[in-house]
Parts: C-alpha cells; sequence; structure tokens
C-alpha cells in the first residue's frame, strides 16, 4: 500500500537513478531466504544523496503526519532505517530510538536503543518491506520492551505480497509505503530502462515469486 501515486513514480526514478534499487533478470540475485529474485533493494544509499534523501524524508514525514497524526515518537528498524528514521524523527521533532534484530549479548542487552515514554504513539520506519516477517519481529520486539502504541509501520519501498498484507492485518498494524514493486517496474520500463520482455518477467515474478526462476528456462516474449 502506498502513500501518493505520483510521488511513488518520482521515487521510483530517484532509486533507479541512484542504483538503491538494481534489477537484473536473468542473473538473479539470491535472498537470505533462498528465494530467487530480480531485484536487490539497498535503500540505505539514499542517505549518500542529499537532494534525494530530503525529498525522501520530507515525503515520508508529510505523509505520516497526514496519515495517522504527528506521533509521539519514531522508532527506526536496524540497521537499513536507523539514518531515515532519525531524520524523520528530527524533521517531525519527536524522540527517536532504534530496534535491533536481537539484544545486545553484552551490557545492558537492550534490543531497543534510545528513551521513549510509556504508552507514546509510535510510528514505526522501515528501509524496505518485504514478506512483512522481519518488520512484525521489530514490532513484537518493541513491545516486549518498552509499553508503547505502534500506530503503523511506515517504509520507503514495499514489494507488494499478497501474503505480506494478511500478515499485518493479522497482527492488526497498519503500513504504508511511499513507493513500491508495481511502480518501480512501470516506471523503469517507460525510462527505457528495461525491455519489454524483462518487464514481462518482472511483472511474473511479482505474481509468483517461488516459482519465477522457472520462467527464466524458457524465456516470456515480447
Amino acid at each position: 500500500m502506498i502513500f501518493n501515486e505520483q510521488s511513488a513514480k518520482m521515487i521510483a526514478q530517484f532509486l533507479l537513478q541512484i542504483k538503491a534499487i538494481k534489477l537484473e533478470t536473468h542473473k538473479p540475485f539470491t535472498w537470505s531466504s533462498g528465494l530467487k529474485s530480480p531485484i536487490y533493494c539497498d535503500n540505505r544509499v539514499i542517505l549518500s544523496y542529499p537532494n534525494i534523501r530530503n525529498h525522501v524524508v520530507n515525503h515520508l514525514s508529510k505523509e505520516i503526519e497526514y496519515k495517522w497524526g504527528l506521533p509521539n515518537a519514531i522508532i527506526g528498524v536496524a540497521t537499513g532505517a536507523i539514518g531515515i528514521g532519525a531524520l524523520v524523527a528530527n524533521q517531525l521533532s519527536v524522540p527517536f530510538a532504534y530496534v535491533r534484530p536481537q539484544p545486545k549479548k553484552h551490557g545492558r542487552k537492550n534490543q531497543v536503543e534510545g528513551k521513549i515514554e510509556n504508552h507514546s504513539d509510535v510510528i514505526v520506519i522501515e528501509d524496505l518491506i518485504s514478506t512483512g516477517k522481519s518488520s512484525l519481529e521489530a514490532v513484537d520486539a518493541i513491545h516486549k520492551s518498552i509499553d508503547v502504541n505502534i500506530k503503523a509501520v511506515a517504509a520507503i519501498f514495499d514489494y507488494g505480497f499478497d501474503n505480506t498484507k494478511n500478515r499485518f492485518e493479522n497482527h492488526q498494524i497498519d503500513y504504508c509505503s511511499i513507493s513500491d514493486y508495481n511502480h518501480l517496474i512501470d516506471q523503469a520500463y517507460q525510462t527505457n530502462y528495461l525491455s519489454k520482455s524483462d518487464f514481462n518477467l518482472l511483472k511474473k515474478w511479482r505474481q509468483d515469486p517461488e516459482n519465477w526462476v522457472n520462467n527464466l528456462n524458457y524465456g516470456i516474449k515480447d
């Protein structure tokens, strides 16, 4: 789910421009889950481009406040959303903290780093949402660490899988992104970043990511 159609196209173009997102149909990437994917996303690259970074932060901050109201705090998911999350919190003038994948094994053994008051209304920031599993694990970790009301997860990019939507609904957590997979491949095709055959292959992956790699053996004609 996205905040705004027009902005989603613009941000997709930015991500392609700075190579935060790479598309490769014939030599797919392998995710940690083992899934073969034609897309690799590293939104931390955004931090190195001030104009694009400011655009992303301003738009994310504006849409968060418009959709859910001004939160009491922002929590970024480590490591990809620490930088953007801190900048969004600064833009909104609210406290910031971040959540680790696992508690530290030494010191205070914290999983959430930073000071957030109990009963705060919180927005969790993600750099990207794929299956939603790691995002919701972060939500659960926050709830175990502090007594807060998590209003939503807001992300830069969302792959738009159906099972992701189901996971968030089952968790009763709202989520949105400022760009997504469909807008990305549309923009890539319209700007001649992709051929028609590659565009079709990428659409097939979105429809059936587990079995998509089998299409590479036969190809999809224009």
